[in-house]
């Protein structure tokens, strides 16, 4: 009995994995055709949050699609920013590109490859990042259990330096055209919305690693 207790467990959390894994579809076109609205701000108020300062650098705001999703649960960083989003807005908010686009998430990094681009390098760096998402509260933290690649989601907060006791600082991107170590955003996220939640696409083929961003 106890056999078959845990082989449906197994079943389930299998299943539950599998239908998470699968992206959502939306067809081909741009899905979120403006970039991230950042502006510059000054003097507010350090937060504290899980024994870290969290210095606020830049009000960040965006809508844009879901290139992958990746929960973190062992690393140093896990308890702060439980999730990475690897986002992407203008042409890497459309199907017809992403289509010949592998993406993937390890080690709070994002690498893409690609056996021909569809459209340059540069564009690609340009219109996508990998955003490490700190939940400023327990709503958005509970939306953030839902997402998965191919949503539309909007979201606001800051980008900030955060600093934990021992010292160590984990500071966010402040441009969009970067890439490597220290490319990322990393975002206090005050508001976070799944825009819509369509049909999820049919399992996609896989392509082989050839570049990282």
């Amino acid at each position: 009995m106890l056999k078959k207790v845990i082989l449906a467990v197994l079943i389930v959390t299998g299943l539950g994995y599998w239908l998470w894994q699968r992206p959502v579809s939306h067809g081909p076109g741009v899905m979120a055709p403006d970039p991230p609205r950042q502006q510059r701000c000054m003097g507010l108020k350090i937060i504290e949050h899980k024994g870290v300062a969290i210095t606020p650098l830049a009000h960040f705001e965006m809508t844009g699609r879901v290139l992958h999703a990746k929960r973190y649960w062992f690393d140093k960083e896990a308890r702060l920013s439980p999730i990475d989003l690897a986002m992407g807005w203008g042409p890497m908010s459309d199907e017809r590109v992403l289509e010949s686009i592998s993406i993937k998430q390890m080690g709070r990094f994002y690498f893409w490859s690609t056996p021909a681009l569809p459209i340059p390098q540069v564009e690609i760096i340009r219109n996508s990042a990998n955003m490490h998402i700190i939940p400023a509260n327990d709503a958005v933290r509970c939306r953030l259990r839902g997402v998965k690649r191919g949503h539309i989601v909007h979201l606001e907060g800051y980008l900030v330096m955060a600093k934990n006791e021992a010292g160590a600082i984990w500071m966010s991107s402040l441009t969009r055209d970067d890439c490597g170590d220290g490319a990322c955003e990393v975002i206090w996220v005050e508001e976070f919305t799944i825009l819509e939640d369509p049909q999820p696409a049919p399992p996609r083929r896989t392509l082989a690693a050839t570049a990282g961003s």
